[in-house]
């Protein structure tokens, strides 16, 4: 039948019932969830609802999307139930008085997409059973070829100074073959979960690891207030992070290039630079880990 979601035996179609059932009544933050055969972007259709006032909480999946962004406005497609494209809400600017989270300040915003990382490697690492490490700031490598990608952005603005909202995505490639990888603009080469040898690539239980590890580290994150040394982002982001202690080159933003080591992540989640003019600490940019 054209167009089933069952012509694939090896990409079964995820049951909303049975994630709404795992994760929106146990596992805080997460409200409401929905599934979509096919969609532009889980961000913006979450960013949409941001601002239509959704409150903490929506969690968006799609099987398919058709506009996927990665950073710096990148593409992100994959072939339908190939991978795992969600989108969370999150709204840390406001309190919780039932489960004692103060606001968070601003300042502490730039830690969540790497908060997503680190969620993302613990998911992958315990249920695939491979040896994945996140590049700087939070691309999920497998033997130094990417295999997924997070990607935060401000409601409304165009970021993480002064919003109102957080969107963070999330695309994993899972059963992706070699013929369907997308390209990368630095020429980083693509994998996926199946490629790489992973010992599982059902999407329903990867999902659910994944958000509940979200739903964890962004728990321990809002009862620290946002500081992410107190509430052990800071180490356990270390811990996961292949980008330290290596030599890298790093596109800047506005298109300027450095090389010299990466020696470590600052309290604000900056990557520092050891360079021959001396340390730099960098918020933005493309980190190539060089041999």
């Amino acid at each position: 039948m054209p167009g089933s979601p069952y012509t694939d035996l090896d990409r079964p179609p995820l049951s909303a019932a049975r994630l709404r059932r795992a994760l929106v009544a146990p596992y805080g933050p997460w409200r409401r969830l929905e599934l979509r055969a096919e969609t532009g972007s889980t961000n913006a259709d979450v960013a949409e609802a941001a601002r239509a006032g959704e409150p903490e909480g929506l969690v968006v999946v799609a099987e398919r999307q058709t506009t996927g962004r990665g950073r710096r406005g990148r593409v992100w497609q994959s072939p339908p139930r190939a991978g795992i494209a969600t989108s969370v809400l999150l709204r840390p600017g406001e309190a919780v008085p039932e489960r004692g989270w103060s606001p968070v300040p601003t300042t502490g915003y730039g830690w969540l997409p790497l908060l997503a990382g680190v969620a993302l490697v613990e998911a992958v690492i315990r249920l695939a059973e491979l040896d994945a490490r996140l590049k700087w700031p939070n691309d999920l490598l497998l033997d130094d070829a990417k295999c997924a990608g997070v990607l935060a952005e401000a409601v409304p603005g165009g970021t993480l100074a002064q919003p109102s909202a957080v969107v963070l995505g999330v695309g994993l490639n899972v059963t992706l073959r070699a013929d369907e990888l997308p390209e990368n603009p630095t020429g980083l080469p693509a994998t996926s979960l199946q490629l790489a040898g992973a010992t599982a690539t059902d999407r329903d239980p990867l999902l659910r690891a994944l958000l509940r590890a979200v739903a964890d580290w962004y728990d321990r994150w809002r009862s620290a207030g946002g500081d992410a040394v107190t509430s052990g982002l800071r180490d356990a982001y270390l811990a996961a992070c292949g980008t330290i202690g290596r030599p890298v080159r790093v596109i800047l933003p506005g298109g300027e290039e450095l090389t010299g080591t990466a020696t470590g992540v600052d309290a604000d989640g900056q990557l520092l630079v050891e360079t021959a003019r001396g340390e730099r600490s960098l918020a933005a940019g493309d980190v190539l880990h060089l041999r």
